[in-house]
């Protein structure tokens, strides 16, 4: 791997290792900061992806709805308290050109109840550009 690459790898973990803190850490409200204002953030089925299907649990194209999103968590949407700890694998570039990186990262999320209930919440992948 070259100089360049590794840095860019370097990057690559640094951002997600610290978009997954942010979130466990429930420093919710910073958490668009991560994406630029005009975002396509999509959490989807793996078999709706498969298929090129649009539909998903959750669509944003802009950073202002994402922070609507955490919005409507904090005020309207109203759960047991419950906290996430993800665990993030090492990333792949899958490519990576004058104007934008692509890499991909497979993930594993916990919720952890009040209780201390530990319960496997979602795994998948992260497609980043």
């Amino acid at each position: 791997m070259t100089g360049d690459m590794q840095a860019l790898y370097f990057k690559m973990s640094r951002a997600l290792a610290d978009y997954a803190r942010c979130i466990d850490d429930d420093r919710l409200e910073e958490w668009p900061s991560f994406f630029v204002e005009n975002c396509l953030y999509k959490v989807t089925t793996a078999d709706n992806h498969c298929e090129g299907l649009e539909a998903g649990v959750i669509f944003a194209n802009s950073r202002g709805m994402l922070s609507d999103r955490i919005s409507a968590l904090r005020q309207a949407n109203i759960y047991e308290r419950q906290c996430y700890r993800h665990l993030i694998g090492p990333p792949s570039i899958l490519s990576s050109g004058d104007d934008d990186l692509r890499g991909e990262a497979a993930f594993m999320v916990a919720r952890i109840m009040r209780d201390g209930t530990t319960l496997l919440f979602a795994t998948g992948r992260y497609l980043d550009i």
